[in-house]
């Protein structure tokens, strides 16, 4: 495969120069816009086809370079896209203007069956109406019903973790919390049962492990279907194959079938496409495209952010002290059953987290697409205005606004003070994107991640080991944020715990726990 791509990627880059003929590319030098020179057919993301540095560091980069201004130009190989910096512009484009960029540039060929019509890639009003139809399954009321399916997923995981780690257990992070998110996607999206703690080697995960590995091939592909999509559909390439779409829409009629025969029904996204399929004219193909997009993002972002997690509460020992007397507490207080409202009210746990996801924003940028025109005011003092025409690509950083010691004093440290008194401007604060079409899927992410972590620190210690990187160094491979060697950490079952205890009738207010 290895050998196919480097092919690939040589008829691609062949066929391209003889398009564009090493056409000078001129376009921000003349719109008098700050920009770095471009190279011919990479454009400013050279270091990153060749794998040196990743995608959000180059614009991170430029970033800081142009800090004089509000926005600057970028060459995403040879398209042009606007990079904004400044806050109100970001919240003109994303908010008060959304009808106008509601749209995402397309980043696969449209012959992808599996990823060409989620919800992600469509577009206008396509977009609202499955919108409409998805929305539903992540309501706060939607997620309390989920609670018990989640929480059942994330006992099973931390039991296996405690016992593994009763002399102290040193691993890589991303294989375990992948088996824990598969479980989850798979019981509350799919509607199917899965243990992948004990059984490491089911179809589902097996599958799961070889679609989600992004420092593979997938990225390669996404980096070239995205620029190259006449490519793709030229030689008809497809991002995943087809033995993984099978699977799938198998996975997919077989729950509906069942559904179906047995009266069965769910609060999960089958039931509310299932609901909505003769009214939306959705096909199978349509209900998978869309289950699988909540895979990818529910699986292996989730996962990865946990990681991230992971790594910061070990290495800041201190925050995971006053992180474990919060969980404690709440333990006592609910004589060891922890409701929904419990865990997701957790203060400091809650602090934690979107401290995480301001340092490790799981996407290189945000992007939007322009339908129809909008004046930008001038990007430096005494410059001239800007019009964004229909068809420009803007693209907002979450990865340089959320370290820009403008907004975020002493950008580097992670103090999850910053978020307890909750005075941090959400145009400067964008995890999971921003406007309407923000992620339909972040409350359920932070859901599945504060009930594993809720239950895995009550049990359990993190430490730092021998293979921990500190600082993380980023993988120069893959599209999405990743350590570069993993995440390595030694986990350790606490002595005793308030479940225990409380379990065996001891409970008191002067327990003291190791």
């Amino acid at each position: 495969m290895e050998i196919f791509m480097a092919v690939l990627t040589i008829l691609a880059i062949s066929l391209a120069l003889y398009h564009f003929r090493l056409r000078d590319t001129s376009y921000f030098k003349e719109k008098g816009l700050l920009h770095d020179s471009p190279l011919p057919i990479f454009g400013n993301m050279a270091s990153y086809f060749f794998r040196r540095k990743p995608v959000y560091l180059i614009l991170a980069d430029l970033y800081n370079k142009y800090s004089q201004t509000k926005y600057f130009g970028f060459y995403d190989f040879m398209s042009p896209v606007i990079v904004l910096r400044d806050p109100e512009i970001i919240n003109s484009i994303g908010i008060k203007n959304f009808d106008n960029f509601c749209d995402h540039t397309s980043f696969v060929a449209e012959n992808e069956p599996l990823m060409a019509k989620n919800l992600f890639q469509l577009r206008g009003d396509t977009w609202r109406e499955m919108r409409k139809i998805l929305s539903p399954t992540f309501t706060s009321s939607k997620m309390k019903m989920m609670f018990g399916l989640v929480q059942e997923c994330a006992e099973n995981f931390v039991n296996h973790i405690a016992m593994r780690s009763e002399k102290g257990w040193t691993t890589e992070m991303k294989d375990i919390f992948t088996n824990y998110t598969n479980d989850v996607v798979a019981t509350t999206a799919f509607g199917i049962g899965i243990d992948s703690i004990k059984d490491p080697n089911n179809d589902f995960i097996t599958l799961t492990k070889t679609v989600l590995n992004f420092d593979s091939i997938v990225s390669t592909k996404l980096l070239l279907g995205r620029n190259f999509p006449w490519l793709f559909k030229t030689l008809n390439i497809k991002l995943f194959g087809e033995k993984t779409r099978i699977f799938f829409r198998n996975v997919i009629i077989d729950s509906i079938k069942t559904r179906e025969e047995k009266g069965i029904i769910r609060p999960d996204m089958i039931q509310m496409m299932m609901e909505s399929r003769e009214k939306m004219h959705m096909s199978y193909d349509d209900m998978t495209a869309q289950a699988f997009v909540f895979f990818l993002a529910g699986s292996d972002s989730t996962a990865t952010f946990m990681c991230f997690l992971a790594h910061e509460i070990a290495v800041n020992n201190e925050v995971q002290i006053k992180l474990r007397e919060e969980i404690d507490q709440s333990l006592k207080i609910t004589n060891g059953q922890p409701t929904y409202d419990v865990i997701m009210n957790l203060k400091y746990l809650d602090a934690v987290i979107n401290e995480t996801l301001r340092l490790y924003p799981l996407t290189s940028f945000v992007d939007r697409y322009c339908s129809k025109s909008l004046e930008l005011p001038p990007a430096i003092p005494g410059g001239k205005s800007f019009t964004l025409k229909p068809g420009t690509s803007v693209w907002f950083l979450p990865y340089s606004i959320h370290r820009d010691p403008k907004y975020f004093p002493n950008p580097e440290k992670f103090d999850p003070n910053r978020f307890i008194d909750g005075n941090i401007d959400p145009l400067v604060y964008f995890p999971f994107g921003i406007g309407p079409r923000i992620c339909i899927g972040n409350r359920y992410a932070l859901m599945i991640c504060k009930v594993v972590f809720f239950h895995l620190l009550a049990r359990c210690e993190l430490e730092i080991c021998s293979k921990t990187s500190i600082p993380i160094k980023f993988s120069k491979k893959s599209m999405v944020m990743t350590a570069e060697n993993g995440f390595w950490l030694k986990i350790n079952a606490r002595k005793s715990t308030l479940s225990e205890i409380i379990k065996n009738g001891e409970i008191s207010n002067n327990v003291e726990l190791k």
